[in-house]
């Protein structure tokens, strides 16, 4: 018998799949420092880092799974990580 387990069905649903449950560190940017370079958006495996319609890089925690690739990948330390 075949599963399926690992095996992308449809192109583009893992969109509909939150992350946010496994997570028990979560990146904060301080905006102060941001100086909306997109690294952080590069590096993040997940659709969870977005540019707002008024130039602010913001994070989608319910796509964030805590990972810190965008702590690590800041060039300006903007980003950090905080408990949950």
């Amino acid at each position: 018998m075949l599963k399926s387990a690992g095996i992308i069905l449809e192109p583009g649903s893992m969109a509909r799949q939150l992350r946010s449950g496994w997570r028990n560190q979560k990146p904060v940017i301080d905006q102060t420092k941001c100086t909306k370079c997109l690294i952080c958006w590069v590096y993040c495996p997940e659709p969870a880092i977005y540019k707002t319609p008024t130039g602010l890089i913001e994070i989608n925690y319910d796509y964030c799974k805590g990972c810190g690739i965008c702590a690590e990948e800041c060039p300006r330390k903007a980003i950090t990580m905080v408990s949950e």
